[in-house]
């Protein structure tokens, strides 16, 4: 336990005294009177200038003592939260004792059955200290547990107050009831904020009851056996799909091959996106085993879906690119390109596929629009000139794109951003991640997702610039190359519709307004470039190079 400037000490009352204002308060709805209220409402007072003196105490510690480690100030942050939801509580008990003055007959509540509540809130309450004092994870899960109890309690009752109000009697009363009850489930959003706080301190990382219950049964199922306090959870990256990762290792520093499970890639989101990744990757493993992580764990819950994944070693390539060396950046292209060659040449399919790059615009306008509204054009004109609205360029950019099919497809990666590929120097070996996209497609859907990727960077100093346009430039080739080699004579026209659909969509991600439209004004270009070529022959249109760079 944490004893330094007495904050064990004061943490302990905090925690005693709103048990005795839920006790103070089931006395007072049993048996109503002045000085039982004036207990509850005088003691609120005390615990609310406890509360503020264990709050400045763990942020004068935390910016104070430099030697704490990280478990320290997991355990100091963790008080805070839990002493926060604490003084809740205690409003929450104050609130219903006030709320009892409304009853006609304070002895009505009474008909409602608020025994259980009391039982549950104490129960949970009592195991606060033994549960972070002997860092027992089951005990923090059973504080959380006390949520969903609650919420049922409110809900019968709730039923009950709606049927009884359509009587057209005692409303003042049943209001009020619903009211205090309504403050009791607001009790056991409480007690889950404290009981995740627990699992914080003891995991290291913010994460919801319902995440964590996914992880156990996902490691579960991968063969972890022993104690879930021995885990580090470290998250790493909420992806922009709404996936939560995070890496989970064992607190030992050395692991057995057997133990390798537990230095892995835990991965929880809805339940179709996880599917599609564990399908996507199983596929991918088929046909390259090396490229992809193995799967260790999976599960589903309702909606959710979680997954355990080897931990791929290397850099992402943005890593690789922004830090590394001339030599390591040229060789990670050079692995990078030999991996395209073989996975795009061994699952091309020769039969000509339809492309929606601008129906993928459309759909995702929305978002878009929330992050900047002003990328949305309405028609305008100029004597005899008329300029078309963003909405009549893609419908009339999308029929065109209707003439257009690659000539075949391949299986893509389908989010195929610098930050999803891995590489491994030291195994001179390139892995895919975060493959839910997968799928079989024209392949200028991951090149111009490359492309863009290198572009949006948000880096803008020369150097970083010219090694980012490098990149860039050296891809573009070999895409061209590529195209060239297998008789492809519309991949700058589809490379244009894809390059328009990757440079709109991307803004929505970028809040420096100047460069969010930098990537729209390259968009449009495009896009007015494609609506000026129509009638022509999409083999001899060109794209114009200049558009990539930066």
């Amino acid at each position: 336990m944490i004893t330094f400037e007495g904050l064990g000490e004061n943490f302990k009352f905090i925690v005693y005294e709103v048990e005795n204002q839920a006790r103070s308060t089931q006395k007072f709805m049993d048996a109503p009177s002045r000085k039982r209220y004036a207990k509850i409402t005088s003691r609120d007072d005390y615990i609310d200038n406890l509360k503020t003196i264990i709050e400045n105490k763990c942020y004068s510690r935390i910016h104070s003592d430099r030697t704490l480690d990280k478990r320290q100030l997991n355990k100091i942050r963790a008080i805070q939260v839990i002493c926060v939801n604490l003084e809740k509580i205690a409003d929450y008990f104050v609130n219903i004792v006030k709320q009892m003055q409304y009853l006609d007959d304070q002895s009505f509540v009474q008909r409602y059955g608020y025994t259980e509540v009391f039982e549950i809130i104490l129960d949970r309450l009592g195991s606060i200290l033994d549960s972070f004092d002997n860092e027992d994870m089951s005990k923090a899960l059973y504080i959380c547990k006390a949520e969903p109890l609650l919420d049922d309690v409110y809900k019968v009752r709730f039923d009950r107050v709606m049927n009884e109000m359509g009587m057209g009697r005692d409303a003042q009363s049943l209001i009020t009831v619903l009211f205090i009850f309504r403050y009791f489930e607001r009790v056991g959003d409480a007690l889950l904020n404290i009981g995740e706080a627990i699992i914080f301190s003891l995991l290291g990382e913010r994460i919801k009851i319902e995440q964590f219950e996914a992880l156990q049964q996902t490691l579960s199922k991968s063969g972890f056996s022993d104690s879930f306090s021995d885990i580090d959870f470290s998250a790493i990256w909420g992806t922009r799909s709404g996936c939560r990762i995070g890496k989970v290792e064992t607190r030992e520093s050395e692991l057995t091959p057997e133990e390798k499970k537990q230095g892995s890639i835990y991965k929880e989101g809805s339940l179709e996106k996880i599917r599609k990744e564990r399908e996507s990757i199983q596929r991918w493993k088929q046909i390259f085993p090396n490229l992809v992580a193995d799967i260790y764990g999976f599960h589903e819950d309702a909606d959710k879906g979680s997954m355990l994944v080897e931990f791929l070693n290397g850099c992402t390539l943005d890593e690789v690119i922004l830090s590394g060396d001339a030599e390591l950046v040229r060789n990670a292209l050079f692995i990078l390109e030999n991996t395209l060659l073989e996975t795009w040449g061994t699952t091309m399919v020769r039969l000509p596929i339809k492309t929606n790059y601008i129906r993928q615009i459309q759909s995702r306008l929305e978002g878009v629009l929330q992050t900047h509204p002003q990328f949305w054009r309405d028609p305008k004109s100029l004597g005899s000139s008329e300029v078309a609205s963003t909405k009549a360029l893609l419908e009339a950019c999308a029929k065109l794109e209707d003439e257009l099919e690659a000539p075949f497809s391949v299986f893509i990666h389908g989010d195929f951003n610098i930050n999803n590929v891995v590489y491994n120097h030291e195994a001179q070996q390139i892995h895919y991640i975060d493959l839910y996209r997968s799928r079989d497609f024209d392949y200028i859907q991951d090149a111009s997702v490359f492309l863009v990727s290198n572009f949006r960077v948000p880096i803008f100093d020369s150097a970083h610039r010219a090694r980012l346009n490098s990149v860039i430039e050296q891809f573009y080739k070999f895409i061209l190359q590529f195209a060239q080699r297998h008789d492809d004579h519309t991949v700058q026209a589809r490379l244009a519709f894809a390059l328009a659909r990757s440079f709109y969509t991307s803004t929505r991600f970028e809040l420096n307004f100047k460069f969010a439209k930098e990537m729209y004004n390259r968009s449009m270009f495009l896009l007015e470039k494609i609506h000026q070529f129509r009638g022509g022959a999409w083999e001899r249109f060109s794209l114009p190079e200049d558009v990539l760079y930066y």
